[in-house]
């Protein structure tokens, strides 16, 4: 499926004129991303703790070694205080104020230029940065005010629960569960949801893109999780995200809030919850909400290819120099740290083995094959906040730097479309790096 510069409507033609049909799926495949780091959302409500579960099989896009990391990470959401225990639920003092409405007249411009590259010239080294479940109000300021500093633009993917309050939580039915139930809660009060809606309406505004995460985050252990639903089911599962994302004041009885301004036709990619789901199952829902992108699978650092139509950026496995072999996401490096044992004490050494590992993708992408790094997290404060810090460290760093851009996903793809095709036969037969 291709991107193009007008982010096309979600029509139902545009959703299936997707290349290949779904029969000529890989066969065998059991999962679309080898479930490794959870992809856990932000939950004003949800008081689950950290598990160690083991992966799932790698997807078809997998092109390295599975994880040893747990597939469920620990909430920490919308409305959430800097705790520091992932358990820890938020204190039950009064909303403050939600924020008037952010009007996104004028968007920010791409900080990509999409154009072919010219003979001999380098690809620019693209920084994907990307946090799951998008809820906290306090990590969206602080990180939209990183971004700026040095023209940086970077990946929400929403979880749909969150545009619920939670007296109106009934209208979700996650596939093969009760009515009302989230693994990860819903949005909160009225004043909450109306702040998140404005903490995406900045972030639309400024540029940066919002991606979907679903809506419950099961996992396979909730059963039935993602990796156990059948195409009917997912299609229900993204269905009632485009409908939250269209209909949330009407389902929360919010007529004079704030308008959400981020299009649905915008909202082109996510990652799926716990990184779990069978790519054959999935893939008809993708096509029918004219998905473009993916960014659930497992592989080493190599440029992005497109299955059965949709353009797959996976995790990056890579081989840090101060945690080992290990999937670059925040939980997997809490994980491998300590088993995800909660140690505020830690938090500066954990601060600073993350950013070493951030720094060695970047150094072994920028001096070889110059492959778009993905830098997948979740707003939180797990482990006396150990985590995020070495994410802004690491985009103050070098997203100002010479030939790097730090962009979203639609915009890289962009970019990829607009290469020679023979040029980007090229990158991607680039061997991988580590």
């Amino acid at each position: 499926m291709r991107l193009t510069a007008t982010r096309r409507a979600r029509t139902a033609a545009g959703a299936v004129a997707v290349g290949l049909a779904l029969a000529a799926c890989t066969a065998g495949t059991t999962s679309a991303g080898g479930a490794h780091a959870s992809s856990s959302p932000p939950s004003p409500t949800s008081s689950a703790g950290p598990k160690s579960t083991a992966p799932t099989s790698n997807g078809p896009t997998s092109n390295g070694p599975t994880s040893t990391a747990p597939t469920t990470a620990p909430p920490a959401g919308p409305g959430a205080t800097s705790t520091s225990s992932p358990s820890s639920s938020p204190p039950s003092s009064p909303s403050p104020p939600a924020p008037s409405a952010v009007e996104v007249a004028h968007r920010r411009a791409s900080n990509v230029d999409v154009r072919p590259l010219r003979p001999r010239e380098k690809p620019p080294q693209f920084v994907l940065f990307s946090f799951d479940g998008a809820g906290w109000h306090d990590r969206w300021q602080e990180f939209l005010a990183a971004a700026d500093k040095v023209d940086a633009r970077f990946t929400g993917f929403l979880s749909g629960t969150y545009l619920l309050t939670d007296a109106h939580g009934d209208a979700y039915q996650g596939p093969g569960h009760r009515r009302g139930v989230s693994e990860v809660g819903f949005g909160g009060t009225p004043a909450q949801v109306e702040r998140l809606v404005g903490d995406l309406n900045q972030a639309y505004a400024a540029g940066d893109e919002i991606g979907t995460h679903y809506n419950g985050h099961f996992c396979d252990e909730a059963a039935p999780g993602g990796g156990q639903w059948s195409s009917k089911q997912w299609r229900s599962e993204l269905g009632q995200f485009f409908t939250f994302v269209d209909r949330w004041k009407t389902i929360d009885g919010l007529p004079d809030a704030p308008d959400l301004q981020v299009p649905a036709s915008s909202i082109v990619g996510g990652r799926l919850p716990c990184l779990e789901g069978k790519f054959s199952a999935v893939l008809p829902a993708w096509r029918e909400h004219g998905m473009v992108y993916d960014t659930s699978g497992s592989g080493s650092i190599a440029w992005p290819r497109q299955v059965h139509g949709v353009w797959e950026l996976p995790m990056q496995y890579v081989a840090s120099p101060t945690l080992g072999d290990v999937t670059a996401m925040d939980y997997n490096f809490w994980f491998k740290f300590n088993g995800a044992k909660n140690d505020p004490a830690a938090a500066p050494q954990i601060r600073a083995k993350v950013l070493a590992t951030y720094e060695h993708m970047y150094d072994v992408a920028r001096h070889g094959n110059r492959a778009p790094l993905v830098i997948g997290n979740h707003f939180n404060a797990w482990s006396g906040n150990a985590f995020n810090p070495a994410v802004k460290d690491f985009m103050l760093e070098v997203c100002d730097d010479p030939g790097t851009i730090c962009a979203t996903y639609s915009d890289v793809i962009a970019w990829m479309q607009a290469q020679d095709p023979k040029v980007l036969a090229h990158l991607q037969a680039l061997p991988p790096v580590r």
